[in-house]
């Protein structure tokens, strides 16, 4: 068996590096292609996946894991074998179920999506989006019909970001989680609203760049193996575990964007980074779900990054590179300013008490959209109508509104859930991580950032994909995801910001 385990991790090698070499062209696309490239790079990116999923289906891999399968029977269930052959059999007969003309067709549509959507969004025109727009649902409802029977036509999607989890089980957490959520921005709304006026002065893009860069260097960012660029909205992506790119977007009339932008994206880079190395160029070779991901980038851009431990160490520096425009504040000010709760339009630069909100509309407008009770037509004035009732303002144009994500360009419904669930997780982990450190707190008023870091990656890291989320989080935490723990932190944070 030995022979065909190490067969397995050979084709299962191929598959990764073509998953790599797709991604790099994902990553040119959003960082340095020209406008004019995309039907090209949609054919490029198109063949490579057309490789991929003839290779990732071929019976050869069918046969060995089906021969490895009774072969890890006898092994512990946790030990790497037993976990490869069950997430690599997890991934074939999803994959088996998804003809191929279906995978170069999807590549070759969204590709393109996501160029258009790129110009729609800076030009604020729904209609040029649009018919791609409707291609990709339609596509994405086929998608769903390859997996039939299910319990609900979203859970296919779903599961491609958050293994093993249906949409009931997401709709009831967050059922509990929105009526506190509620009530707690309408305490604060009857507070006195902290001042943030100074966040939006003029700051310089290169200064900020500089201050971001040397936070995430102390978080622990590996510049040997990553880089900082720039993209019209930010993200992570790997092409391996020694290569792990970050990309972030600069509001010169607005601080926030790129400085808790940076935090966000480095979050999900060190996850990456931490997976244990013998698992590269395999499918354990990745975070155990967006979810999970998810918790890492909103531990430091959150709970790290909106501290006023870490305010109370980084704003004299801060106060250097922008003398101007915060010479005559203090530590105490500006943290209340970054934590300031007040229903805003764009999700990346909400504030974490409303954050959330965005994404069950989010997530109503996916499930109406996959059930065919909305059509993409309809989806702009769905969507202002949904953010009036759940924030109580309506988005002046499209760009502040439906237009304002990347996801659906590249059809990535199903992916929304997974930020405030991660949320929740992130507080999860925090809790545990501090009954067995202690006092977090006091390092990272001291910017002493390793020991938070090897927890993380001796906990969740370092198991990459090896468990499904569920999974993980009972094995750390020793419960379920839950909402319980976020809703505390919540609570006790803003009770003292706005002395609720």
């Amino acid at each position: 068996m030995e022979e065909k385990i190490k067969r397995l991790k050979e084709l299962l090698a191929e598959t990764t590096n073509l998953r790599a070499a797709s991604s790099v062209l994902g990553w040119d696309q959003l960082v340095n292609m020209p406008e004019g490239g995309a039907a090209d790079r949609g054919e490029q990116i198109a063949t490579i996946e057309s490789i991929h999923h003839q290779k990732s289906t071929a019976d050869e891999v069918g046969k060995l894991l089906e021969d490895l399968a009774k072969y890890v029977k006898d092994l512990n269930p946790d030990s790497d074998e037993a976990r490869l052959v069950k997430v690599a059999k997890r991934d074939y007969d999803k994959q088996t179920k998804v003809p191929n003309k279906y995978v170069v067709e999807f590549a070759r549509v969204s590709t393109i999506a996501q160029s258009v959507w790129e110009k729609a969004k800076m030009a604020s025109d729904f209609e040029s989006f649009r018919p791609h727009l409707e291609k990709l649902i339609d596509l994405r409802r086929q998608y769903a019909d390859f997996f039939k029977p299910w319990d609900h036509v979203y859970d296919p999607l779903l599961d491609d970001f958050e293994p093993g989890m249906k949409t009931k089980e997401v709709q009831e957490i967050f059922n509990t989680l929105r009526p506190r959520l509620v009530a707690l921005i309408k305490a604060i709304s009857e507070k006195e609203q902290v001042d943030k006026s100074f966040l939006s002065y003029e700051y310089p893009e290169k200064d900020q760049r500089d201050f971001g860069i040397e936070v995430i260097s102390k978080f622990g960012y590996d510049w040997k193996h990553g880089r900082q660029d720039k993209s019209a909205h930010p993200f992570t992506t790997s092409f391996g575990l020694n290569d792990v790119r970050i990309t972030t977007r600069f509001k010169e009339d607005y601080l926030p964007t790129a400085m808790f932008g940076t935090m966000h994206e480095c979050g999900h880079a060190l996850y990456e980074l931490g997976i244990n190395k013998d698992y590269n160029r395999t499918p354990l070779a990745d975070g155990a779900s967006m979810a999970i991901h998810e918790s890492q980038s909103r531990w430091w851009e959150n709970l790290i990054g909106r501290s006023q431990p870490f305010w109370n160490h980084f704003f004299p520096r801060l106060q250097e590179i922008f003398p101007s425009q915060l010479g005559n504040l203090d530590a105490e000010t500006f943290f209340r300013g970054v934590n300031a709760v007040e229903p805003s339009l764009i999700r990346v630069e909400a504030d974490e008490a409303t954050y959330n909100l965005h994404i069950m509309l989010r997530l109503e407008m996916e499930i109406a959209l996959m059930e065919g009770s909305m059509e993409a037509k309809d989806a702009p004035e769905a969507w202002n109508e949904k953010f009036k009732d759940y924030l109580g303002i309506i988005p002046p144009d499209d760009a502040q509104g439906v237009l304002q994500d990347v996801h659906w360009s590249f059809g990535g419904f199903g992916y929304f859930p997974t930020y405030a669930l991660g949320n929740l997780v992130s507080v999860q982990l925090w809790e545990k991580m501090e009954s067995e450190i202690g006092n977090p707190e006091e390092l990272v008023l001291n910017a002493t950032f390793e020991p938070i870091l090897v927890w993380l990656r001796e906990n969740v890291h370092v198991h990459g994909a090896k468990y499904e989320p569920q999974e993980l989080v009972q094995k750390v935490t020793g419960s379920k995801i839950s909402p319980e723990p976020f809703i505390r932190y919540l609570e006790t944070k803003f009770g003292e910001i706005y002395r609720l």
